[in-house]
């Protein structure tokens, strides 16, 4: 490579932050507007604005009226086909997770989805039913509305106990999801979809394994045809699985196999889909497929009468009316409907950004909370559960085609007519079959376990936090595992700006690069001059461990030596007070007569004080060279009321105590990666400023961020002691600035600030 293409040279005045805001003319943001100006222009209201604000809170109206129909209508047709041949098997089978019967799977499948279309800015999630969801809802009924059938006291329930207790259930869930809707509307309004920066990648994915692995549990039943008991709270699960395998004995061997066959089917045939996706025009429905067929050999088998197999039931056809909620719920709910509306959120906008940065367009954030949010509420009056977007059918919806939302609206058209007069035809479908079609969707979230190994060997902490979620998940239930997975996510977080990495920087030749020294072998220290840098923010958790990193590894004890300083200086001031009550004494006994020449003659007088002064003068000299002395210099005259007996022995000792100051006379402190200063952090620069000045040690600041410069200004950081001149641009420029203060700037360059790279 020609060197004219890999070196470059700049040469330049060194800036320090005066200096720097003469040179680039820094401003004073006059046109930035004031909280009051911002406050009175979001009253005011033209035509315009409010074209924009409803454009805004219904995007269909923005992009609708520009749909092409020869690109985009054939691509959303089939999408939503596809997507409503998913929607018909998931919408029974999830329901059965919520506690509810299958036809309100199909509502909920339904509903939600055409308010989606109004007020949603992705455009290619597919919202409805969701595992996840489904059984946090599902926790919420059983808990308001308990099962009183024989797991629970061993007596027959009666046709009409069944309606009641099916219509409270579908009263409390549609109410959750009313419930869980304001939640999300209300955070949407406020701006609050930032939220979802606090729940990490590995939290989020390890939350939704711990799921699995309880939808997986709550299936078992189904696959296995018993009845254990119903258990609630934490280890729940446990208790349940302990359960089901006290009954396995009781197993029915007819719905075993059923279930058997259809995970066989399920599994083979998902993954012909997968190995051969690029070649087939469109996956092949085997949910649908194996609906079909399983409800006919259910009913041509008399599977139900002759063999025991649980099925379905009753499904009504057509529409029910809206149901008000029942508000008398909603503080039995509160913190349950916080926590399904933050994970709904989550797994929807994190779907949401994915696809919307494959094809290039943007998701707003807040407008998805509310859209979510609307859809819930919405929904829940129509009797719906709380929704989210769900993984599998938004990956359908993109690879076969989906252009728009327009999509759902065919798939919601699809789902009418099955809700209209083919729910009936479904009676007959076993309930091995739904666990079934649960327990195979449930594949991709269990292969979010490989993330453990990965993390094992990448980061520890991020393991860890994958680690305590999955277990509070799946051992304390969903509500309480998400507040233990949310605060621990926190604390390590904490633990972590708590215990930065700390170093010293040294100096590569050539260039004005300036470098860990533990790390780089080129980089060498600049004698004389200590930079230290840490690898975050300075503020009010972590100032007391900056100071002692400090001095750590700068290898300088800062406060040993300030304490030294100021014994010095008592010792010296009681030395001064000790000398002038001497001579005040000596001045009044002579002044009473009632000294004589044989008591006190001039040559004592006269030979006295020349020893102290010469002593004294010795020492002062000692300490002005180096800035401070240690703090045994004057302990055995202060303690004896001596003046000026000091021996060989303790100015070595003196001096062994300096040897801990080497010859550094400069600090500066990298605060490149500091973000912002609180009051404790502009406090501890000050004091550090104060106290190393003390003892003749220079502090700089470099690389501040203009923010930053800012604050410390509105801090009242800048003083006549702390000016704008031991502030740098870079650590280059402090480094320089300091060489040609002593007159060795040849440490680095030979006389000139410009460096070659």
């Amino acid at each position: 490579m020609d060197p004219d293409d890999s070196d470059y040279f700049v040469q330049r005045e060194i800036l320090d932050a005066e200096r720097l805001d003469e040179v680039a003319q820094k401003g004073t943001r006059s046109s930035k507007p004031t909280a009051a100006e911002r406050l009175k222009d979001s009253f005011r209201c033209s035509a315009s604005r409010l074209g924009l604000a409803v454009l805004a809170r219904v995007p269909v109206l923005g992009w609708l009226p520009r749909y092409a129909v020869r690109e985009n209508l054939l691509g959303d047709v089939i999408s939503g086909c596809s997507v409503a041949v998913m929607h018909l098997p998931q919408g029974l089978a999830y329901a059965s997770l919520a506690g509810l019967r299958p036809v309100f799977g199909l509502y909920t499948s339904f509903y939600p989805v055409l308010v989606y279309f109004l007020f949603g800015t992705s455009r290619h999630i597919s919202i409805g039913t969701f595992a996840v969801t489904s059984i946090m809802v599902g926790s919420v009924v059983q808990r308001l509305a308990p099962d009183a059938g024989p797991a629970a006291n061993g007596t027959n329930q009666t046709a009409g106990d069944a309606d009641a207790l099916d219509a409270d259930r579908v009263r409390v869930a549609a109410s959750f999801a009313v419930l869980t809707g304001l939640v999300q509307i209300l955070l949407g309004a406020v701006r609050f979809g930032f939220m979802v920066t606090y729940l990490s990648g590995p939290m989020i994915r390890a939350y939704t394994t711990g799921s699995a692995v309880l939808v997986c549990v709550s299936q078992l039943k189904d696959i296995f045809g018993v009845r254990p008991s119903r258990f609630t709270g934490p280890l729940s699960a446990v208790y349940t699985l302990i359960d089901i395998c006290r009954l396995l004995p009781e197993t029915n061997l007819a719905q075993l196999l059923v279930s058997a066959v259809a995970l066989v089917a399920l599994v083979v045939i998902k993954e012909i889909n997968a190995c051969y996706r690029t070649k087939l025009p469109l996956p092949v429905p085997v949910e649908l497929l194996l609906i079909i067929a399983a409800t006919l050999a259910a009913h041509f088998g008399s599977l139900n009468v002759n063999y025991g197999v649980s099925v379905v039931g009753e499904i009504p056809s057509g529409l029910r009316a809206p149901l008000a909620p029942d508000a008398t719920l909603f503080t039995q709910m509160m913190g349950d409907a916080l926590a399904v509306a933050v994970v709904s959120y989550t797994i929807t906008i994190s779907l949401a950004k994915t696809f919307a940065l494959k094809h290039s367009y943007k998701v707003d954030s807040n407008q998805e909370l509310v859209a979510l949010g609307l859809s819930n509420a919405v929904g829940g009056c129509f009797l719906c559960y709380p929704v989210t977007a769900s993984m599998s059918r938004t990956l359908v919806q993109e690879t076969t085609g989906a252009r728009t939302q327009v999509a759902g609206i065919f798939s919601s058209v699809i789902l009418l007519v099955a809700i209209l007069e083919l729910g009936p035809l479904f009676e007959n479908l076993p309930k091995a079959i739904l666990a079934a079609i649960v327990i195979v969707n449930l594949k991709g979230m269990f292969m979010q376990a490989v993330d453990v190994r990965m993390l094992w060997r990448t980061n520890k902490a991020d393991l860890l936090v994958w680690l305590v979620t999955f277990t509070s998940t799946v051992l304390l239930n969903l509500d309480l595992g998400l507040a233990v997975s949310v605060g621990f996510a926190m604390f390590t977080l904490i633990l972590r700006m708590q215990r930065p990495q700390y170093s010293i920087l040294g100096h590569v030749s050539g260039t004005d690069l300036y470098l860990d020294t533990d790390t780089y072998k080129e980089a060498k220290e600049i004698t004389g001059i200590k930079i230290f840098r840490s690898s975050t923010t300075i503020n009010y958790t972590n100032a007391e461990m900056f100071v002692d990193a400090l001095q750590d590894k700068s290898g300088i004890d800062f406060g040993k030596l300030l304490l030294a300083k100021r014994k010095q200086e008592a010792a010296l001031k009681s030395e001064q007070e000790k000398e002038k009550k001497t001579q005040k004494t000596g001045v009044e006994l002579l002044s009473s007569g009632t000294f004589t020449f044989k008591e006190f003659n001039r040559e004592e007088l006269s030979e006295r004080p020349r020893s102290q002064s010469k002593s004294h003068v010795s020492d002062r000299s000692l300490a002005e060279s180096s800035g401070f002395t240690s703090a045994t210099l004057f302990n055995a005259d202060a303690d004896t009321g001596r003046h000026g007996d000091y021996t060989i022995n303790q100015t070595s000792s003196h001096c062994d105590e300096e040897a801990v100051r080497s010859d550094t006379h400069s600090i500066v402190l990298d605060l490149s990666a500091t973000s912002f200063v609180d009051t404790v952090s502009v406090n501890t620069l000050k004091n550090i400023f104060s106290n190393l000045g003390q003892i003749q040690l220079n502090v700089y600041l470099a690389g501040c961020q203009a923010c930053v410069v800012e604050q410390l200004e509105a801090a009242g950081f800048f003083s006549e002691s702390i000016t704008k001149s031991r502030l740098f641009v870079s650590l280059h420029d402090a480094v320089l600035s300091i060489l040609k203060k002593r007159g060795q700037t040849r440490l680095i360059l030979d006389g000139s600030t410009s460096t070659k790279m």
